[in-house]
């Protein structure tokens, strides 16, 4: 599998500088520095640097994307069809970014009940999920996931610099995106393999990680929809990969999927021949079995740069199994790279609409303004 050339994953949003989580500074050390003389940069005009220099900086504290207000009422009768309220347990967040619009970023770190594999976990909500005229409604979720490495980062989270958040915040302001909540988990178990994605024989379980765990995390944690209308997956090169055979796979949980800079089949040395399991995640084999069960349909959006190959690949894929149930569109980027930042380019000159398209939109309370 190409190994990635993320050159903008750690840089922020002007691609200039490294993006950092940050550890909480002690609360105490906070106190030492104002009170030791650098409370005078508040009263000479110097409050901003302050913050742009992180004396203030809550990055790395505790958060919690629930809001005080409960609108919703606690009675099942209350919650409308198709919406699934958090059924918990809470997981513990850690604030690693925010975004210009007040939105930020969190981590967790998720223990798997299902694969047993411990890793951690990025999201982002948009703003419209605390708006109060929404707050009876579930929100599509897009599974986003990282290409190389993959472990023990996701670039899609670790920080706004790559630009997905904003592409979604600003799709969704103009009408052309939905407001998709974000979850970012790892792709990778350890930071010398990939995985494919998937659950190789004698290796841990990464495909029950991102289609099983990380899921249900998600509905223990937000509202979402209870059917597979608002799930769905993007990722670049090895993470577009497992993102495109999730949706194969898994038809009657995933429906869509925006895969950017990716090989069609499995690859990881770590299989060792073992046809029968590649098989079983192959997308062509998988596509071909979709389509001779007659469904259900699934949406694949290839995403390709015109400075990077593979776009044969793709083309192959779509002519050969684009068709019955197994809806295929390419995104072609003029001038891409085999980068996140060209991939993001893609998504808002038509990428996000498309998915937006076949995926369920959340529902405003008509009584709330």
């Amino acid at each position: 599998m190409q190994h990635d050339q993320l050159q903008g994953e750690r840089r922020d949003a002007a691609g200039e500088g490294p993006v950092t989580a940050g550890r909480p500074r002690p609360r105490r050390l906070r106190r030492l520095l104002i009170g030791g003389g650098l409370a005078f940069v508040l009263t000479a005009g110097g409050g901003a640097a302050a913050y742009k220099f992180g004396l203030f900086s809550d990055i790395g504290d505790p958060m919690s994307f629930e809001k005080a207000k409960k609108p919703v009422a606690a009675s099942a009768e209350a919650v409308p069809s198709g919406v699934s309220l958090p059924t918990g347990p809470k997981a513990s967040f850690i604030r690693t970014s925010r975004l210009p619009d007040g939105t930020q970023i969190a981590k967790t770190t998720l223990k798997g009940p299902k694969s047993g594999f411990t890793g951690d976990v990025w999201v982002w909500v948009p703003k419209e999920y605390d708006d109060p005229k929404y707050a009876r409604s579930a929100f599509p979720v897009l599974i986003s996931l990282p290409g190389g490495r993959g472990y023990p980062k996701n670039y899609w989270g670790t920080g706004p610099g790559l630009g997905l958040q904003q592409a979604v915040a600003d799709g969704a302001k103009a009408g052309k995106s939905l407001p998709f909540i974000l979850v970012m988990p790892v792709i990778n178990a350890d930071t010398k393999n990939h995985f494919d994605g998937s659950d190789i024989p004698g290796q841990p379980k990464m495909g029950t990680w991102m289609a099983d765990d990380v899921p249900d995390f998600t509905r223990a944690n937000f509202r979402t929809f209870t059917s597979r209308d608002g799930w769905a997956f993007m990722g670049s090169s090895s993470g577009g990969f497992g993102a495109f055979k999730h949706v194969l796979k898994h038809p009657d949980r995933f429906k869509a999927v925006i895969a950017s800079g990716i090989d069609i089949v499995p690859d990881s040395p770590l299989w060792k021949g073992n046809r029968q399991a590649m098989d079983e995640n192959n997308p062509e084999k998988l596509a071909a079995r979709l389509i001779a069960a007659g469904g259900p349909d699934v949406y694949v959006n290839f995403q390709i740069g015109t400075a990077e190959s593979g776009r044969d690949k793709a083309e192959k894929f779509m002519k050969e199994y684009g068709r019955g149930p197994v809806h295929t569109r390419l995104q072609v980027i003029q001038d891409g790279q085999h980068n996140g930042k060209s991939y993001v380019r893609g998504m808002r000159e038509g990428s996000l609409e498309w998915i937006s398209k076949v995926m369920s939109a959340p529902t405003p309370d008509p009584g709330v303004r």
